[in-house]
């Protein structure tokens, strides 16, 4: 009930006439009035409604108007309904007196001054809708409280989170920085070295075999430097929507081979052993360069920190030549482990799986991949134990499927 409701008050009365020209006297629009011609009626509209004011006769057949206002105020509901007594016995048997011992706020004689009447409700009106208007406003200021905590959490929650994110913007750049700094610094000592030879005149001390040497390892470092470039990108173009995914025929077991081998001498200088799991020939509708990036990922990953040994990877088909076939690649390593509350983090986008220091990397790798994966419709996870490595699964749908509209240009 609103404070603009109107307020609602009962008069008890076991004589029809009684009732009627009391409620003629008492009426009004801001009032609704009801009716109880003995004190159990009067009981049981009570446990209904919510009273402004009783009037209560008090000589009444059976339940009397001193025993039912004693019910009222053992009941917890009906305890604090203002009580006036109305009675036509005389003043000598003292019934005002009793009238105030049952808790009554007033004591009227018959025959009843209706002006006196109506000012006596009115008040017990006021009052009423004051009470409500109270509790509204009580109302509104634990919503306003509970809204205000509501925006105080979202505040010290984005505040945290902006934190975290100028955290993560200074170890971003010092990541990139370092990352870059390392194959530049190798380019610019070969660099120097060779234009101090050419200064001395002295090219022939390179011998064909030590010139071979030294492209491969320029070519290494900037691809290393393009390929930081490329995940930074990536990641741009997925967040907002612009990453390219252009699907055709793959043939998913010459891919794995040929990616292996590409790691090969990179494996072997980790003293990673990578062993691929013989399989027949399995297609697919992906988008080739996207699929292989999302291996080179994980088999980068497992030399990473697969502690060395053997990186074991597998197919697993089920029957890609029906509807609804998928196909899995299994990338096993045998190093530590990932903790399990870490095993998500490893998605987000700059988190690494080792502290800050004891690796290379963006932490860019996974989030990419989980997205690609994401983006021909299947998905990237991984089950790992503590100190018995970890398998990142990598399971697509093997015909035609519909690329998210995120994921294409």
């Amino acid at each position: 009930m609103s404070a603009h409701d109107p307020s609602k008050v009962l008069i008890v009365d076991d004589l029809p006439e009684n009732l009627r020209a009391l409620e003629a006297v008492i009426r009004d629009e801001a009032r609704l009035i009801f009716q109880a011609a003995s004190g159990e009626d009067a009981l049981s509209l009570m446990l209904e409604h919510e009273f402004a004011l009783a009037i209560l006769d008090v000589q009444m057949p059976g339940m009397d108007g001193f025993e039912l206002a004693e019910l009222m105020r053992a009941t917890s509901r009906t305890r604090n309904i203002p009580i006036v007594f109305v009675s036509a016995a005389g003043r000598e048997l003292n019934y005002a007196f009793k009238g105030y011992e049952q808790g009554a706020v007033d004591f009227l004689h018959k025959p009843i001054d209706p002006d006196a009447m109506r000012s006596k409700v009115q008040v017990f009106v006021t009052l009423d809708q004051q009470r409500r208007e109270m509790q509204r406003q009580m109302a509104a200021l634990e919503r306003a409280r509970r809204e205000q905590e509501v925006l105080v959490r979202e505040l010290n929650d984005t505040q945290a989170e902006l934190q975290r994110s100028l955290r993560m913007r200074d170890e971003f750049m010092s990541l990139v920085a370092h990352e870059l700094r390392t194959p530049l610094n190798t380019l610019f000592l070969e660099t120097q070295m060779r234009s101090l030879q050419l200064k001395r005149g002295t090219m022939a001390a390179f011998q064909p075999e030590q010139m071979e040497t030294m492209i491969r390892r320029d070519e290494r470092q900037i691809k290393s430097m393009i390929r930081l470039i490329d995940d930074m990108l990536d990641v741009s173009r997925m967040k907002s929507g612009t990453l390219s995914i252009r699907p055709g025929r793959v043939e998913l077991t010459g891919l794995l081979e040929r990616v292996v081998a590409d790691l090969g001498l990179q494996a072997h200088a980790t003293g990673t052993d990578f062993v691929l799991a013989p399989h027949a020939p399995v297609e697919g509708w992906w988008d080739e360069f996207r699929i292989e990036q999302v291996v080179v990922n994980l088999l980068t990953n497992a030399l990473r920190y697969g502690g060395g040994g053997t990186v074991e990877i597998s197919v697993h088909d089920e029957d890609c030549t029906r509807a609804g076939g998928q196909v899995r690649i299994d990338v096993r390593d045998h190093g530590k482990g990932i903790a399990p509350d870490f095993i998500e983090r490893i998605f987000e986008p700059y988190e690494r799986g080792a502290k800050t220091g004891e690796t290379k990397g963006l932490g860019l790798g996974l989030y990419i991949s989980r997205q690609l994966a994401a983006s021909h419709g299947g998905q990237l996870t991984v089950q790992s134990t503590l100190g018995q490595g970890a398998t990142f699964s990598l399971t697509l749908p093997c015909l035609v499927v519909a690329v998210p509209a995120t994921a294409s240009a």
